[in-house]
């Protein structure tokens, strides 16, 4: 049988549940993918959008009910949510119950954002419906994002098929360039607190002495 034919069988019986794993937790990249693979024949578009909305509305509702009965817990115990509690917050303060709405598309907070919301008096009820709209609208944008990556490949390229490996090197290519573009763009925001904060260390130092 023929590597492509196999690769297609096994990603009808077990790509699904790779997907539904990878966008409980995060999913973009491996979202991006499905889709393009979606477009080559390899699985189906609507099964892709459905298994990524089941995934990543699954997903937020746990983080969500783990933040309501664990939540303080995990603030003392893990450093990293603790540290991006208070920015959280702010983000809470400013759009309110929009945070719950965006938190899927807020690189870095897509795991914290629900465990904080279940901290605060947000309603089970109203989470949940939010939670419904947004997974929704997520699985759908990053599917055909990843679908019309495949099609515009289609329009400069003979045949797909045959640049196919190296059109995943090149999707994957992207989604590393703009996770540094943005982890630059966040390291730069955070360079005067940084700097605020060796300036406020040397001084004690210098007080000490």
């Amino acid at each position: 049988m023929h590597v492509q034919q196999l690769l297609k069988d096994y990603l009808e019986i077990h790509g699904y549940w790779v997907l539904f794993v990878g966008t409980f937790l995060e999913g973009e990249a491996v979202l991006l993918l499905a889709g393009f693979l979606a477009f080559q024949g390899y699985l189906d578009i609507v099964g892709v959008i459905c298994t990524a909305w089941a995934g990543s509305f699954l997903g937020d509702q746990t983080f969500f009910y783990l933040g309501r009965f664990k939540g303080r817990v995990l603030l003392k115990r893990f450093h990293s949510i603790a540290k991006k509690f208070r920015e959280a917050l702010k983000l809470i303060e400013k759009y309110g119950n929009f945070v719950a709405f965006i938190s899927r598309f807020t690189y870095g907070f897509r795991i914290v954002l629900p465990i904080i919301l279940g901290i605060t008096n947000l309603a089970p009820r109203t989470f949940l419906w939010i939670n419904l709209a947004s997974a929704l609208s997520w699985a759908v944008l990053f599917s055909l994002l990843g679908y019309l990556f495949g099609k515009s490949a289609s329009l400069v390229l003979d045949n797909v098929s045959n640049y196919e490996h190296y059109l995943v090197l090149a999707l994957l290519g992207f989604i590393c360039i703009a996770w540094c573009v943005h982890a630059y763009h966040v390291w730069k925001l955070k360079k005067p607190a940084r700097e605020r904060l060796a300036r406020m260390r040397a001084h004690k130092l210098h007080e000490g002495k």
